[in-house]
């Protein structure tokens, strides 16, 4: 099986060699970029599984490069950052970032989340244990081996590898409340802690693409506790 193809983005030349050799010690192809031309033609070179992207960059920078992406493609990506603020991680998830690793980072921290952001899109699950199964929900459709979200009307619903995982773990105990903490630990957002705004921003993320022909999503928030979802689901 070819080992995961990834861009870094990072324009700080001995940052970039060493987090490149560290990726390739782990097994996984790297094209190294120092600026947004550079990223746009490393994707022209072959499929891209991950994009690792500074968000300080020289000329147009990681935010407005994530901006960019998302238009065009629902690629993973990692932003790292010398700022690891609330506010820049929640930043990050409302632009459609699936993990935030601050600078300085160790090479087992990196790894580590690459293998999380990865595993979200399946591409490092072996032997293809997934079940096929899909859950129905108030008329939608989750395919878990596809990770796809058909609406009602029979549209293709895009959702980012962090959204989905929050969706499956809503529909694998419906009707119930989930902890916030407890939504972290099940959807692996890596993005902070219970104690900051991430998952209420991945929360809001996913009601907004759960909203049909003026119906509400079927997400209820319970004050203090954390979120239900409160269709019934059956799976097929």
């Amino acid at each position: 099986m070819t080992p995961p193809s990834i861009i870094l983005v990072e324009d700080d030349p001995p940052l970039r060699t060493l987090t490149a050799r560290a990726l390739q010690e782990n097994g996984y192809l790297v094209r190294p970029a120092a600026s947004a031309p550079e990223m746009w033609i490393a994707m022209e070179n072959g499929p891209v599984d991950l994009i690792l992207l500074d968000i300080m960059l020289p000329g147009t920078n990681g935010i407005d490069l994530c901006r960019q992406l998302r238009k065009k493609s629902e690629v993973p990506i990692i932003f790292i950052s010398a700022k690891g603020s609330e506010e820049d991680r929640v930043l990050g998830l409302e632009l459609g970032a699936d993990d935030y690793i601050a600078k300085p980072f160790g090479t087992r921290e990196l790894i580590a989340r690459v293998r999380a952001v990865l595993r979200r899109g399946g591409l490092e699950r072996q032997h293809g244990e997934v079940r096929e199964t899909e859950a129905h929900f108030d008329g939608w459709v989750a395919n878990f081996p596809r990770r796809e979200l058909r609406s009602p009307s029979g549209a293709m619903v895009e959702l980012t590898g962090a959204e989905f995982d929050l969706l499956a773990s809503f529909l694998g105990q419906p009707q119930r409340v989930i902890a916030r903490d407890r939504l972290i630990e099940l959807s692996r957002t890596r993005l902070g802690d219970a104690s900051d705004r991430s998952i209420d921003v991945l929360i809001s993320r996913l009601r907004r693409k759960l909203t049909e022909a003026g119906k509400v999503a079927p997400i209820l928030t319970v004050r203090g506790v954390g979120y239900m979802l409160k269709a019934e689901v059956t799976r097929a």
